[in-house]
């Protein structure tokens, strides 16, 4: 699937693919540094500790010439447009962080044992999920969360609430026809929900965040809650 076949029938998406077209664009015409590889070795305890890659002291992945590059692509947008909004400065922000730590986010999916992290926040950044997978077949299925900022995606435990680590039978699940292969996957106890891909694939349509923001909408209107940060801002329509 592309993204154009997937906008040609949800119209309403245009608007927010055309701005992240933008910010796409505006990468594209900078040079983004990527930071050195961290020391894996010195972070190795960090890793067993639950600490995230870029919080850890000893891994020291240098993030000074990637901010620089956030200056320089908010400084050509804001030339562009005038002043900018704060949703289009967060969303460039994570734009750029993604595009320069991608071969150390791949480097880390090499280096790491799955099965040693499965916590509830991004093995990278430290953020919450904001999409989940489940990939493989039965019996040896799993479920890989991903992270809406950074992109990175890790294994967690398929029959646990990634919010409050509730155990299953309160997980549920709303399906909706015609939607791809994502669905919504909710804790009936503290009411967190993930917006999951249930496919064999790697569609980077299916689980790119913000080409299913009408899902969270769907999933605010039934009372769920996302504890993942979005970088758009979702607003009620005004009533007429």
């Amino acid at each position: 699937m592309t993204l154009q076949d997937w906008l040609r029938t949800r119209a309403f998406l245009q608007p927010v693919a055309d701005l992240r077209a933008r910010v796409d664009a505006a990468i594209a015409a900078c040079a983004i540094p990527h930071p050195p590889m961290p020391d894996w070795d010195r972070y190795r305890a960090d890793f067993a500790a639950g600490v995230p890659l870029l919080q850890s002291a000893d891994a020291a992945v240098d993030l000074a010439s990637t901010e620089r590059a956030m200056d320089a692509l908010a400084d050509r947008l804001e030339a562009e447009d005038g002043a900018l909004a704060p949703g289009l400065l967060r969303c460039a922000a994570w734009a750029v962080l993604s595009a320069s730590l991608q071969p150390v986010v791949v480097a880390f999916a090499e280096w790491r044992d799955e099965d040693r992290w499965l916590r509830r926040y991004c093995p990278t950044c430290g953020s919450p999920p904001a999409m989940a997978q489940l990939a493989g077949v039965d019996p040896g299925r799993r479920r890989y969360l991903a992270c809406g900022g950074c992109g990175t995606r890790w294994c967690y435990r398929r029959t646990a609430c990634p919010f409050c680590e509730t155990e299953s039978p309160h997980l549920a699940s709303l399906a909706i026809e015609g939607e791809g292969g994502l669905r919504i996957d909710f804790c009936e106890s503290c009411r967190g929900y993930l917006k999951t891909y249930n496919g064999q694939g790697d569609e980077a349509v299916l689980l790119a965040d913000w080409t299913s923001l009408h899902l969270d909408v769907l999933a605010r209107d039934r009372g769920l809650f996302r504890t993942a940060a979005s970088l758009f801002e979702l607003e009620p329509a005004a009533q007429q």
